[in-house]
């Protein structure tokens, strides 16, 4: 990820082994809607600034092309653009100049309404069927890319590709099809490279990878000699995040891994052959878009007390119960995150004993607006703070609140409301490119 760090003795070792092209993904959907939704980055400006800077110095120095993926985090619009800002800065402190592609990954809702209308749209996994309201409420909608963007500002002769939302492999495997290597193995290597270096042991998404294609097989290496691939290692990051562990879609088609080999080359390359890619009939593309849906606050106690530990629920019950009465039951909920007993896994936590000494509380309240979400917290925090449970021996002090202000507002609350595939003739339909000259 661009801007988690990487120690800067790994790129040069990197750079040591002449790579035909540096690539990194920049984004994800794994933090939740928020980024997508704000137009806000993952990562703070001084991180991507060195680590960006660090690659285009080895780029520029070995001749070969950059590919940032995902820019920014979700890849929208200001993301790119953010981007794209710390890029020139860089630029221009090096007194260099660079031929860049960007490619917009924004979707236009007039034409996703069209398409909607004419029946090419269709839900990924189990959401709702897409309606027009979800596309109009929308704040951002972008279309994830493939590799036929990357290989189109490859071939105009880009030197750096700062580009909108993408499929991580497709960030590594671009090159290599664009120089005619077997889709299978481009595809599983970029697979493989898309977390750097959390395919290795010990495995992290803060180091480089290297990974060598040929036409039969490739091999993965990490540049930090504290790690090492196994097969274990590889192999596991080729089930990472997938649901299916034989066949893998992407924009271009599936790549099956039915036939596929791990071999233990050395104490630390691993070599992998038998990757297959199935071409896919009909080209459709993902859409991600994210919605406002109201506003957030909370407030972070502790609970030591084992008789309030003990009565949890009639603590809160009570407190819903006060909020109702208060509040009424218009558009405003609140929840309870209780660390200790259910606090990562809810509802779905298959240990109901619980034997903790103490209790972590977030508690939080979300509402239409900010100072309606404030309110209820406030409201909530001062009544579990004084309430009567029974049994209880103190008359004050229920909660060990963590900050003053105790209340902390957190601001838009948003929500993924796209989730879904668009079907298109051309793979470069969604997308837009353009070409400038920077420095």
């Amino acid at each position: 990820m661009l801007g988690y760090g990487y120690p800067e003795e790994s790129l040069r070792k990197g750079i040591e082994a002449s790579p035909h092209m540096i690539g990194v993904d920049s984004g994800s959907t794994d933090a939740g809607p928020y980024r997508l939704g704000s137009g806000r980055p993952t990562v703070p400006r001084e991180a991507v600034k060195r680590d960006l800077s660090l690659m285009l110095w080895g780029a520029m120095e070995l001749g070969v092309p950059l590919l940032v993926g995902s820019a920014g985090g979700a890849g929208a619009k200001e993301h790119v653009e953010w981007v794209l800002g710390i890029l020139d800065e860089v630029v221009q402190e090096r007194g260099e100049r660079v031929s860049l592609a960007v490619v917009w990954s924004d979707v236009d809702k007039d034409w996703l309404l069209e398409k909607l209308r004419r029946g090419d749209v269709k839900p990924l996994g189990p959401v709702e069927p897409l309606k027009s309201g979800d596309v109009r409420r929308s704040r951002r909608i972008v279309a994830v890319m493939g590799v036929a963007p990357y290989i189109e500002a490859l071939e105009a002769g880009a030197q750096v590709v700062v580009a909108g939302r993408s499929n991580d492999p497709a960030i590594f495997a671009s090159y290599a099809l664009w120089k005619g290597f077997p889709p299978g193995l481009a595809f599983h290597l970029g697979k493989i490279l898309e977390c750097g270096a959390m395919a290795s042991v010990p495995g992290s998404a803060s180091d480089s990878m290297l990974g060598v294609l040929r036409r039969d097989r490739f091999l993965v290496e990490p540049l930090n000699p504290a790690r090492r691939c196994t097969e274990v290692s590889v192999a596991a990051h080729t089930l990472y995040e997938k649901s299916d562990p034989i066949h893998i879609p992407g924009p271009e088609g599936v790549l099956n891994l039915e036939g596929v080999t791990f071999h233990q080359l050395d104490e630390r390359r691993v070599e992998v052959r038998g990757s297959a890619f199935e071409p896919a009939r009909e080209c459709w593309i993902k859409l991600e878009g994210a919605c406002q849906e109201a506003y957030r606050s909370i407030f972070i106690a502790g609970i030591r007390d084992p008789i309030m530990i003990s009565r949890v629920e009639e603590w809160r019950e009570a407190t819903e119960k006060a909020l109702r009465d208060y509040y009424g039951s218009g558009e405003w909920q609140v929840l309870f995150h209780i660390y200790g007993k259910d606090g990562v896994m809810g509802p779905l936590e298959p240990v109901r004993e619980v034997t903790s000494h103490e209790w972590g509380l977030v508690f939080e309240a979300v509402a239409p607006t900010q100072e309606r979400a404030q309110a209820i917290c406030s409201f909530a925090r001062s009544f579990l703070m004084h309430y009567h449970y029974k049994g209880r021996k103190a008359t004050a002090g229920n909660l060990a609140l963590l900050y003053s202000p105790s209340d902390i507002p957190m601001g838009p609350v948003y929500s993924f409301n796209i989730h879904h595939l668009v079907r298109v003739e051309d793979p470069m339909e969604p997308f837009r490119i353009e070409f400038l000259e920077m420095g």
